[in-house]
């Protein structure tokens, strides 16, 4: 099974830009006669929607590059070094490289899975009995619980007060939905841990006892693009605000400031742009000095760089998959509509999940889940007087779900390992069904 599954993915599955083309084409051939539009309809959706996405692509860049400059933080990679001597063996090495992606992933998605990957080099120089491919796939498997962690992006804003709650789910949410009710619902806190165990097994059971595919040493090394640090006699003046503590430490002085009084005093719920502040924070601490914390920041956009190609393409396909026609119907409403005319209250997160996760290798963005299922699934769960929670959960979950398959999110990782997506999908493909029975299981158990 598992070599079946290595081996489908490694012949059909292309680069990843090429994925997001013909993604493109299939949404576009499947929305015309799906919602009887027209070829120039078609084309008008995706252009229309290319650009509609930009703001909440700036926050998951942030979010990326925010968490991988915190990685780069000499004390946190001292941590993982320490840490990378910890297993004594090849499947030990698995397991913990896959428990430490997940929890970091849980903490921040960008930051998770940047040192998941980090730590699976660090320990790639030291053990060369483990195979490489899964131990980067390990790592790139915990990011399945990322949006069920503190930087989901759909419960995040379901959490965010203001008049664009109540527009982006026709009404059907007035109030913001507190975290409790979400992420720290004890459900969805014993899905994660049922899925963090699941994983962290098939990985470990996946290791070849031969055969193990390792990786030339020099691909492993650190690429050192830090400049010369400048002599400690005769700094100008501009050197010396450069490489100024007391900056760094007055700016995350700031953030700190205003998220006790956004979060404690105001009593406001923690959103996408307070977690970018609280890694923005920790970095510009942990770097010591404004030029070392920029020079870090400018060498972790990199791995942004697939990510900021592709997602106008993706932003486009969203505009197919939700742009109405003169029929009066979009791609994304028939599949929400035919998921909820076979719902019942206990049926409907779990094919929420599903519908979320198809839709998600088209629009892998929990920004674009949010834009085509919110006016339909909110509303259509309050009919069924499915919790909010429940519902938003599911979202999510399908959303993160499919990521294991689709290459978009493993660009940041790929290009640190230097390997391709198809070097690693195959494993996340055996991944993928069991954490979709775990959490088909759990959302079951939350409706009950």
């Amino acid at each position: 099974m598992i070599k079946f599954c290595v081996r489908l993915v490694q012949r059909w599955l292309p680069e990843p830009f090429i994925f997001a083309i013909l993604l493109t084409f299939v949404a576009a051939i499947v929305a015309m006669p799906l919602c009887r539009q027209t070829p120039i309809e078609v084309v008008e959706h995706w252009g229309d929607g290319v650009w509609n996405l930009l703001g909440f692509a700036m926050q998951m860049s942030l979010i990326l590059v925010c968490g991988s400059t915190l990685a780069a933080a000499p004390v946190v990679k001292r941590a993982i070094d320490a840490m990378a001597r910890v297993p004594q063996s090849a499947p030990a090495a698995i397991a913990l490289v896959t428990v430490v992606s997940a929890l970091a992933c849980l903490i921040n998605w960008g930051f998770g899975l940047i040192v998941g990957v980090v730590f699976a080099k660090a320990i790639a120089r030291r053990r060369s009995d483990v195979d490489y491919r899964l131990l980067i796939a390990s790592a790139y498997s915990g990011f399945v619980v990322w949006h069920a962690g503190l930087s989901g992006s759909i419960p995040l804003t379901m959490a965010t007060p203001g008049d664009s709650l109540a527009m982006a789910t026709n009404g059907a949410l007035t109030k913001p939905v507190p975290l409790t009710q979400t992420i720290f619902d004890w459900h969805n806190l014993v899905t994660v841990l049922f899925v963090i165990i699941g994983i962290t097994i098939a990985n470990t059971l996946m290791h070849p006892k031969k055969g193990v595919i390792t990786i030339d040493p020099a691909l492993l090394k650190d690429d050192d693009n830090a400049k010369a640090e400048v002599s400690t006699t005769s700094k100008t003046p501009a050197q010396r605000l450069e490489q100024s503590k007391l900056l760094s430490w007055l700016v995350a002085l700031m953030l700190v400031v205003y998220l006790v009084i956004h979060l404690g005093v105001k009593g406001a719920s923690l959103d996408i742009g307070g977690v970018i502040m609280i890694f923005l924070a920790l970095g510009l601490v942990l770097h010591s000095t404004p030029v070392s914390y920029v020079r870090a920041f400018g060498k972790a956009t990199t791995g942004a760089a697939g990510i900021i190609l592709q997602f106008p393409f993706y932003a486009g396909i969203m505009g197919i998959v939700t742009g109405i026609g003169a029929s009066g119907i979009s791609f994304g409403g028939v599949m929400a509509e035919a998921c909820i005319r076979i719902s019942n209250p206990v049926t409907y997160p779990m094919l929420t999940f599903l519908c979320a996760a198809v839709l998600n290798l088209f629009v892998p963005s929990g920004g674009g889940h949010w834009a085509v299922q919110a006016p339909v699934m909110f509303t259509a769960g309050a009919n069924l007087a499915v919790d909010p929670g429940l519902t938003g959960m599911a979202i999510s979950w399908g959303d993160a779900w499919t990521n294991l398959i689709q290459p978009f999110w493993a660009l940041p990782a790929l290009a640190i390992a230097r390997l391709n997506a198809k070097d690693i999908m195959g494993y996340c493909l055996i991944d993928l069904l069991i954490t979709g029975v775990i959490i088909c299981a759990g959302l079951l158990l939350w409706a009950i």
